[in-house]
């Protein structure tokens, strides 16, 4: 399938980057949402590649100095600053953004098309998002970035492990962040504190039982249940007392130690059964819920043994 926006690869190739992991998601309709980490320690010097034109937007992360940054706009120099880690640049992709590229960079890139911000904008009490505000080359200190950005690059480096539901969740939060915070979007009114319907708490969890691998997406649910992915998502919550990606963590382990007590499993095929990447990440997240190692809770469970 032919990529559409500018992300991944087609990102990397443009930044000179042979590496360029990412993470998409979908949850907004049939927009594509993506983040692409880019970096480059030992570049050739070069102005960036031309990135295609489309009505869509990079939020960049950056994850390392920068000094003398020279940014492009429209064919011309538009300035020249020091880039610092931890700031927030935006980059219009009409104007067809790029910069020299002369000193090593580490940067992360969320992929936002307008498609996604005014499928934002469409969830009740907001009308559609204009141009967003910001000037070139100039950075922001924004705290919501860094907490996303730093909530998502785990999964860059091990995508194996990645349960897309908070993959979708976290860019969902991002998107909206970025709509009200630069293109002026006010929050919607105080939504109704009430949850969901019985019938749709039971289809909710049964489609989240049904993939313990957390590979099915918040839009499949939502559109289910005939809700907007944020309304889900926030009803969900309200309902189970935990989101949907925390719930799904949650039945995971329960699943695991209904196998540990039950069946005599190597640890390795455990974790594979109960929807984790392997053991390593059967352990980590086991022991940050439950308190204990997979095989110390099998030890102290009455006629339980510690099969690795």
């Amino acid at each position: 399938m032919t990529q559409a926006g500018v992300y991944g690869q087609r990102l990397g190739q443009g930044l000179r980057s042979k590496q360029a992991p990412v993470l998409i998601t979908r949850s907004l309709h049939s927009a594509e949402l993506a983040v692409t980490e880019v970096r480059n320690d030992d570049p050739t010097p070069d102005i960036s590649g031309s990135l295609a034109a489309e009505d869509a937007y990079l939020l960049s992360l950056k994850l390392r100095d920068y000094p003398d940054c020279e940014c492009w706009e429209e064919g011309r120099c538009v300035t020249k600053a020091d880039v610092r880690a931890g700031a927030t640049y935006l980059y219009d992709l009409k104007r067809d953004p790029r910069y020299v590229i002369d000193k090593p960079f580490h940067s992360l890139f969320f992929y936002l098309p307008r498609s996604a911000l005014n499928s934002v904008a469409r969830q009740p009490g907001g009308p559609r998002v204009g141009e967003l505000s910001y000037e070139p080359g100039v950075g922001h200190d924004d705290e919501v970035v860094r907490h996303v950005g730093a909530s998502l690059q785990h999964g860059l480096r091990r995508p194996d492990e990645t349960n897309q539901l908070f993959v979708d969740h976290m860019m969902l939060a991002l998107t909206a962040h970025v709509a009200q915070t630069y293109g002026g979007l006010k929050p919607a009114a105080e939504p109704s504190r009430g949850g969901l319907a019985p019938w749709q708490v039971k289809r909710a969890c049964d489609r989240l039982d049904s993939d313990l691998s957390g590979k099915i997406a918040l839009q499949l649910i939502a559109t289910e249940l005939g809700l907007s992915v944020s309304h889900f998502s926030r009803a969900f919550r309200i309902s189970t007392g935990l989101p949907p990606h925390q719930w799904l963590l949650q039945q995971r382990v329960k699943a695991a130690k209904q196998l540990m007590t039950v069946r005599d499993l190597p640890l390795s095929e455990i974790a594979i059964s109960a929807g984790f990447a392997n053991q390593s990440h059967f352990t980590r997240v086991f022991s940050s819920i439950v308190g204990v190692s997979p095989g110390a809770w099998r030890r102290e469970t009455d006629g339980g043994r510690d099969k690795t």
